[in-house]
């Protein structure tokens, strides 16, 4: 990956930590907001837990050399969750969502190499 990719790459990985980090560690913390959203998707407050783990291991992943792109596939999968709970349950908009899921797409892409370095590490 050339010097400017590899910059963009990172500054990519850095804002979704970030964004990720600071999402997760609101429904651990349980603010209201994050208690009321998962009491409106009616799936209990121990999904918010899991949702909020989920996206903080993700966060942290993201900042790890090699796991870039495991982590953002990890939380493009939760971004596809989030879109279709804003889409069926939620009076919220959608957009937030979408702009994170194509956000972790665009970094799988551009990590794609360390899926390839990870499953030969595997074999």
């Amino acid at each position: 990956m050339s010097g400017g990719r590899n910059i963009l790459a990172w500054s990519l990985q850095v804002l979704l930590a970030l964004v990720f980090l600071a999402a997760g560690g609101a429904k651990l913390a349980g603010a209201p907001m994050m208690v009321q959203i998962f009491d409106q998707i009616g799936l209990g407050q121990g999904f918010r837990i899991v949702s909020g783990l989920v996206e903080v291991v993700g966060a942290v992943a993201l900042l790890v050399p090699g796991l870039a792109a495991i982590a953002a596939i990890w939380l493009g999968i939760t971004m596809v969750g989030a879109v279709l709970a804003h889409i069926l349950v939620l009076p919220t908009p959608v957009a937030p969502a979408l702009v994170l899921l194509g956000l972790a797409a665009l970094l799988a892409w551009m990590r794609r190499g360390q899926v390839t370095t990870l499953l030969a590490r595997i074999r």
